[in-house]
């Protein structure tokens, strides 16, 4: 028993045994390795001794002369000049419509036709009309004659004595109702006639025609449907067959602030882009200032005109207009040079114009030229600058040659 006892004594844990040499130093360790890695971390990490936070712009070349030295920029729609709905004169069913949109029409080429039935009855009711007065007045004619030839017999016997006065008197008077009679047969055969021609034009009416050539760009009504030059009788009643536009008459509108009007002039060159297509520069000229201002809006209308016809120019479209300065219009052929900026990036002192250019996190001074405007957003740098160099147009201290600037 003394040895069974012995060994379950020899299995029991000595907690008064001492702890290993250097455990607890380890744990002691554990905060100073975190110092260091967060002193190493801001050493690394953080920004340079005096480093001033500026905000930078990349120079660009522009894509056209026209777009960097314009005295001022605008954005419109093309619009036409010459554009009708055709209708009818009158109300009636549509029995044929012979446009779709995208056709070419001339003027006078018959877009629709109308149920004629009503006014053709109405010409053949005039004509006969016309006619029957036409008859009666060939009527008239015949006894005029019949009552001349009495009047003078009976004239001749009067001279000789051979019949009475109230004989002759009788035959004048029936002489002179005859001729009233013809005169008023006449009257009546003209406005039977009118007549006539009013029914034709009633007719002709039904016969919807183009007023002028251009493109159909909208197809209003269907065959069956009923038409009038009027709203009438419910949404079922159209008022216009088609709507046509002439492309030759196409320009654009734009709204001009009216604290800039003065940079626009009748017959202004002006360089245009379609927002449909970016790349594409259209020439064009001022036309007309509209001589009102809206009171709202604050702006001037003006009617700019393509110097260049183009199928890709269609009504509606959006479109940028730059109103080019005397020298980009002298010279609609220059090449492109220089780099735009933004505007705010120049900096000006008694040597002339500068920016700063940064490189490496240090900025430089370089001394520009521009040309064009400087109250634009951007401006045409032609002399100092290269294309994709990086300049500072804003800064939260001072700068100075050589200073390290830091970006967000």
């Amino acid at each position: 028993m003394s040895d069974t006892s012995d060994r379950i004594s020899a299995l029991k844990i000595d907690r008064t045994a001492a702890t290993p040499a250097g455990g607890g130093r380890l744990w002691l360790l554990i905060p100073s390795v975190l110092i260091v890695l967060v002193l190493g971390w801001w050493f690394l990490l953080r920004p340079a001794t005096g480093a001033v936070m500026v905000q930078t712009d990349t120079a660009r070349r522009p894509p056209s002369i026209a777009a960097a030295s314009s005295v001022l920029d605008a954005s419109g729609y093309v619009v036409a000049r010459r554009q009708a709905t055709v209708s009818s004169k009158l109300t009636g069913k549509v029995e044929e419509v012979l446009v779709e949109e995208g056709m070419r029409v001339e003027k006078g080429q018959i877009v629709a036709r109308l149920d004629d039935a009503t006014q053709q009855a109405q010409v053949n009711l005039a004509q006969a009309q016309a006619d029957a007065s036409q008859a009666a007045l060939a009527e008239i004619e015949a006894q005029l004659r019949a009552a001349r030839l009495e009047r003078d017999r009976l004239r001749e016997m009067a001279e000789r004595e051979l019949t009475s006065a109230a004989s002759l008197d009788s035959a004048e008077a029936v002489y002179d109702a005859l001729a009233a009679k013809l005169d008023t047969g006449k009257e009546n055969f003209e406005v039977a006639m009118s007549n006539v021609a009013l029914a034709r034009d009633a007719l002709d009416n039904m016969t919807i025609r183009a007023p002028f050539g251009g493109m159909v760009v909208s197809k209003n009504a269907q065959p069956g449907e009923m038409i009038s030059p009027v709203s009438a009788g419910g949404g079922f009643t159209r008022t216009g067959i088609c709507t046509i536009v002439d492309m030759d008459s196409l320009e654009i509108e734009v709204d001009v602030n009216e604290a800039y009007i003065q940079r626009v002039t009748p017959g202004q060159r002006v360089s245009a882009t379609l927002d449909a297509y970016p790349s594409w520069r259209i020439p064009a000229e001022v036309i007309a200032i509209v001589p009102t201002a809206d009171r709202q809006k604050a702006t001037v209308r003006v009617r700019i005109g393509f110097l260049e016809r183009d199928g890709r120019v269609l009504r509606d479209m959006g479109v940028k207009v730059a109103f080019l300065g005397s020298e980009a219009a002298s010279e609609p052929q220059q090449q492109t040079t220089g780099v735009v900026i933004i505007t705010e990036a120049l900096q000006e002192d008694a040597n002339g114009l500068f920016v700063w250019r940064v490189s490496n996190n240090k900025i430089e001074r370089r001394d520009v030229e521009v040309a064009g405007s400087r109250d634009r957003d951007r401006v045409l740098v032609t002399k100092g600058l290269a294309p994709d160099d990086i300049v500072v147009h804003s800064a939260e201290g001072s700068l100075s040659p050589g200073a390290t600037v830091r970006t967000e």
